[in-house]
């Protein structure tokens, strides 16, 4: 019974399908072509992540901080984070309890200065700072920023290039890929 139902199922499928299946005429030779979209996966965020790992670095649990920021402030996404390298070593050399890996509002010698809440408010901070006082203002690449960033320009720009060369030359570990016997 149920292969006679399951027949009678299939015939009546195929009945009401058309016999030929028309190109629309209109819309040219793509109208019979499949598209293929390759998807490509953000991998921005797992990559500063393991970055700042490697240098164990505090601010690593905020990669995706740093990436949305940017994004948002229109910044390249390896330039908050290249600062915070050049500044304080990652976050790891800072005023005590600041969160402020960049050197922010902290005059030349100073040992205090401003503090954020949390390495996040620090981020989005400084990020929204360079798009609105810096690059905003005129500067257009990262030696311009540096001669009002720092004391010398020159030498701030080079070393924070350094780290953003670092970033993008960066090879994660990543462990080999296990067999799996099914």
């Amino acid at each position: 019974m149920k292969h006679l139902f399951a027949s009678i199922v299939l015939i009546f499928t195929f009945a009401l399908l058309p016999g030929r299946v028309f190109a629309d005429p209109d819309r040219g030779a793509e109208a019979g072509q499949l598209q293929a979209h390759r998807i490509q996966q953000d991998t921005r965020v797992d990559h500063l992540r393991a970055y700042l790992a490697s240098y164990d670095s505090p601010l690593a649990v905020s990669a995706d901080t740093f990436v949305a920021e940017a994004d948002k402030h229109n910044l390249d996404w390896k330039l908050v984070a290249a600062i915070a390298g050049t500044e304080s070593t990652f976050g790891k050399h800072i005023p005590r309890g600041s969160y402020n890996a960049w050197g922010w509002g902290i005059p030349t010698g100073a040992q205090s200065g401003l503090g954020f809440t949390d390495w996040e408010q620090g981020i989005a901070t400084v990020s929204e700072g360079l798009a609105k006082n810096y690059f905003g203002r005129g500067a257009k690449t990262l030696y311009d920023v540096g001669w009002i960033y720092a004391a010398n320009g020159i030498s701030w720009g080079n070393h924070t290039r350094f780290f953003i060369e670092q970033i993008v030359a960066f090879k994660p570990e990543t462990p080999e890929l296990l067999p799996v016997s099914i």
